[in-house]
């Protein structure tokens, strides 16, 4: 089932040959409340690691000229943080291994100086100038400041099924790893931006959280999901659904497969599963991104034997990041890997019923993560 969580999938990965060549992170967005204004802002934070038994004693580079020329790869755990919409920024704060405790299988925790990560509580800072940004590239961020405490209750989970499953991770079959723990998630707490306060609240976080893991990333990458969600059919809020789409061309063995997502819509206690991996459902996927002047679009069509989701995603241009991460070995190929927040959109929902499709509901979704980038070469 969709909704059955695992937090064993949720603990640290980097063993055996991922903690010489493997990144893992915990992923969190959601939405917070100027404490002032009570205008909403969206938030994400993570927490990434690479290549541990890698360490030295100050975190390792990657994109460093003098790394590279070495053969060095990347080592250390990045702290990421940042916001969407006006002033969006990302922001990164990086610790050597020695400087990191962490408690790798589940329940996870993770602690470096100020910075905490767990199941259910996050804490930390990051904290970067014009002038260090400038003199830094190889940070790769943006100048700003941030602190958190929240508290989350990780409520739907989007269990990915066998691809993510004990023997294929020790197998490594595939290259990047996927698992929604929290896709429908609440925060609660505060984070102080830039001078600024925010309040986070259960009812408005509309909250996600989820890890990636592997040797490398997908190219195209694809990322959608929302919890907040109102039914066009009967005007009312769908408390109790959330949809995620996830994935782009997966690699098994080395060998890329033809473009594929993971797909669920969790509605109202009803399972709507489009996981190309379960092959009895002969799920069909079709997907298409376009870059307008000021917006971006995802336009994605999943199907299985039973049922039929339509997803259609705007985001402004002017309200996303281009998010920024190294592989394991050291490259960064994803240079426009747009990510944002604040996307927008619907879904519908058919069932087929004798060779027709039905249609369940209309939904506009919004407050919408969303991401897509592909390799430059």
């Amino acid at each position: 089932m969709f909704n059955k969580h695992d937090i064993d999938r949720n603990a640290c990965m980097l063993r055996g040959p991922l903690a010489h060549h493997g990144y893992d992170w915990w992923w969190h967005s959601f939405t917070a409340q100027d404490k002032e204004t009570g205008e909403d802002k969206a938030f994400f934070i993570e927490y990434f690691l690479c290549n541990p038994a890698l360490s030295e004693d100050w975190p390792v580079f990657g994109q460093l000229p003098e790394n590279r020329k070495a053969g060095k790869y990347p080592s250390y755990l990045m702290v990421k943080a940042g916001t969407w919409g006006e002033e969006h920024f990302q922001i990164h704060r990086f610790f050597a291994w020695k400087d990191v405790k962490l408690h790798g299988e589940a329940p996870y925790k993770l602690k470096a100086d100020d910075c905490f990560a767990s199941e259910d509580h996050l804490k930390g800072s990051v904290k970067v100038t014009k002038d260090e940004a400038a003199m830094h590239p190889e940070w790769m961020c943006d100048a700003g400041e941030m602190t958190w405490d929240l508290h989350i209750d990780k409520q739907i989970a989007f269990n990915v099924g066998y691809g993510a499953s004990t023997p294929f991770r020790i197998a490594e079959a595939f290259a990047m790893y996927w698992h929604a723990e929290g896709m429908k998630s609440t925060y609660e707490g505060e984070i102080t931006c830039n001078g600024r306060k925010y309040i986070v609240t259960p009812e408005k976080s509309y909250g996600y959280a989820d890890k990636n893991w592997g040797r490398d990333f997908t190219s195209p990458w694809v990322w959608l999901s929302s919890n907040c969600l109102i039914s066009k059919k009967t005007g009312n809020v769908l408390s109790n659904s959330v949809f995620d789409i996830g994935g782009g061309r997966p690699k098994i063995y080395f060998v890329p497969l033809d473009r594929r997502l993971l797909g669920v819509f969790y509605y109202e206690g009803k399972e709507y599963d489009f996981n190309f991996s379960k092959l009895h459902l002969k799920v069909k996927t079709d997907f298409k991104f376009e870059e307008k002047e000021d917006v971006v679009i995802w336009r994605v069509r999943q199907e299985n034997i039973h049922a039929v989701m339509e997803t259609e995603i705007f985001c402004k241009k002017s309200d996303m990041i281009l998010v920024n991460y190294e592989a394991p070995d050291g490259s960064k190929r994803h240079n426009k890997l747009w990510n944002g927040g604040n996307g927008w959109g619907t879904v519908k929902l058919y069932d087929k019923e004798d060779g027709k499709e039905v249609l369940v509901d209309e939904i506009e979704a919004s407050h919408v993560g969303c991401e897509y980038g592909e390799y430059d070469c």
